[in-house]
Parts: structure tokens; sequence; C-alpha cells
């Protein structure tokens, strides 16, 4: 990194710097040369090279860099995390820094030979003092910097929740996975403990599933599992929480219902998922359907573990029933 001028030594920018030059700076635009003519002789000049760190959170700002020629990219966190910005002819670095006295919140890096223009703090001040355009195209830079730093971390907040969202939600049916699940009700049930109302859980296995796959392929089954998954859905109170297992097999938390009260809900479910089959294979769609409620004592292993016992049951009487455990 070369420096010709630099701050306010006295060295004077190139002789033939033209108004046009000048215009195509954005915090010079509309500024009249004759109101900084005798401060643009105090401006600096330095070269850098590709892959040279202009400025970085590691290092103190006291300048803003005018690019003239080349091109420098801005990184936020670190060099080689995702571009923010690009910094072409007439856009300047270092200013945010400078108005807020701060380190440098990013790192510029030159992405090819560069040459920039350099203003001092003192220099920068006076030209606001001096110059009406120049303050307003200041104010113009500094806001573009705010909106495209908030554009980014909008974005970047998209990413981070779209990642969240995919790890506790199963793909295939769009609801919780089984790390929602275990997140989600074990709260609730320390909810449920903590205040002594009732809770309840439903294990909802869907029959046969096998023999839809291996009868009509993994596609057909996946839309079974869909299908039952939008029946459970739509049925279910907004306060009701449902997951799914694993495989053909679906959790439901019931909070707020007693035993009775889930197995009617249980029946209601059982019934409405057989009569809505919405692909007709030969075989109705049925589920089994497990129930228990939740005791003073019992932990959410305890308590999943009570709810399939009682599916499992419900399978070996026939399925496509609803069969009870009393926690």
């Amino acid at each position: 990194m070369s420096s010709h001028g630099l701050d306010d030594s006295g060295h004077t920018i190139d002789s033939n710097f033209k108004r046009s030059l000048l215009q195509s700076i954005a915090i010079f635009r509309d500024v009249e040369p004759d109101t900084v003519a005798d401060l643009l002789p105090r401006c600096g000049r330095i070269d850098v090279e590709k892959g040279d760190v202009l400025l970085s959170p590691e290092r103190e700002n006291q300048c803003v860099y005018i690019v003239l020629s080349g091109h420098l990219e801005v990184h936020l966190g670190a060099p080689d995390a995702p571009k923010l910005a690009d910094l072409n002819p007439g856009s300047c670095a270092g200013e945010m820094s400078l108005i807020e006295n701060k380190d440098p919140s990013a790192y510029v890096i030159a992405t090819e030979s560069s040459h920039l223009m350099v203003l001092s703090h003192s220099l920068l001040w006076l030209m606001v003092e001096r110059s009406h355009a120049f303050s307003k195209n200041l104010l113009i830079v500094l806001s573009e910097r705010v909106r495209s730093d908030n554009e980014f971390i909008a974005n970047s907040l998209g990413v981070l929740r779209k990642a969240e969202h995919n790890a506790v939600t199963d793909a295939l049916t769009g609801l919780g996975n089984r790390h929602w699940m275990h997140d989600m009700f074990e709260r609730e049930l320390e909810r449920a403990q903590r205040s002594g109302t009732a809770l309840c859980l439903m294990m909802v296995d869907v029959d046969q599933f096998k023999t839809y796959n291996d009868r009509s392929g993994h596609i057909a089954g996946d839309k079974i599992l869909a299908n039952v998954a939008d029946g459970l859905r739509e049925y279910l109170r907004p306060t009701d929480l449902l997951a799914r297992f694993g495989g053909d097999e679906f959790a439901v938390l019931l909070p707020g219902s007693t035993l009775e009260q889930a197995t009617k809900t249980a029946e209601r479910l059982r019934e409405r998922i057989e009569a809505g089959s919405k692909e007709k294979p030969a075989v109705p769609v049925t589920v089994s359907v497990g129930v228990t409620d939740a005791g003073a004592d019992d932990d959410l292993d305890r308590l999943i573990h009570r709810a399939d016992a009682a599916m499992y049951d419900a399978k070996d009487q026939g399925r496509n029933r609803v069969v009870t455990i009393k926690g």
C-alpha cells in the first residue's frame, strides 16, 4: 500500500483533476469546485494492491477513502465472510467509523489494484462547513450505508431463521420434528404440572403402512403420511401440539384435556382420517391411537412410553381403534 500526499501533508492531487471527475464521485456530486478549490489540494492519494486490507475492526480509522479507480469489497465479521457491498469508482469507505468516532465495523479489502483519494477527519469537516451540497451528499452516503447494512442483517436473519426452522421441522409433513417435540412438549408438561391442570398425550400410528409402501411405492406412502398430517392438523385445536414422532407415527399433546376428553378427541380423529382418505387405496387409511394422561410425577419419556404402549395395544386388538392407559 503506497501513499501520495496522505492526509493534510500539503501534497497536491493531480492538477488535471477535472470538474467531470469531481462530479463522478458521489460525495462531491453537485459541489461547485470553487467552493472547495483550496481544500482539494490537501486531499491525499494512496494506491492499494489486490488483497490489501484498507479498513478492519482491529485498526482505528481517521480518514474517508474515495475510490478513483479499481474495486474494493466490504465484508462484515471476517475477511472471508460473505460480501456486504462493492465499492466501485466514485464510492467511499470509512465514513461511518469517522462520523461515529469508532473503529470500523467491517473489513474493506481491495480485489484489484486501486487508486484512492483520502480525506482526513479535519478536512472532511472543513468541506462539510464549506459546502451544503457536500453535507447533503455525505448524509445520503451515510443513509445508503445504513440501509445496506440493515438489508444485509435482515437477509442474514432470514437465512438463520430458515435454518432454525429446518432444524425443528419435518420436511415431508411440515410438522414439528422429534427435536421440536421434546422441547415444546416438555415445556407444556412442566407448565401443566406446576399449575395442576390436565394434560394428555396421544400417539397416532398409520395402520399397515409398510404394506402401502411395498405395494404402491414410497411416493404414494409419503402422500399418505402428508394426508394424515393434514387431517390431524385441521381437526386439532390451536393450543394442541402436533409432531411427527418418526416413520408413520405422530405425537399429539392436548393441554387442558382430561383423559375422557382426549379419548373422545382421539375417536373423532380416527373416524375423520378413515373417512377422509384422499388417496383411496384398496384398503382405506386407518390409524391406531394410544392415549394417556399426565401424572404429577411423569416426565416426558414416561408419558411417551405409556402412550406408545396404549397404541401398540390398539394394534394388537385389531388396529383402527383407540386404547387408553390411565396415568
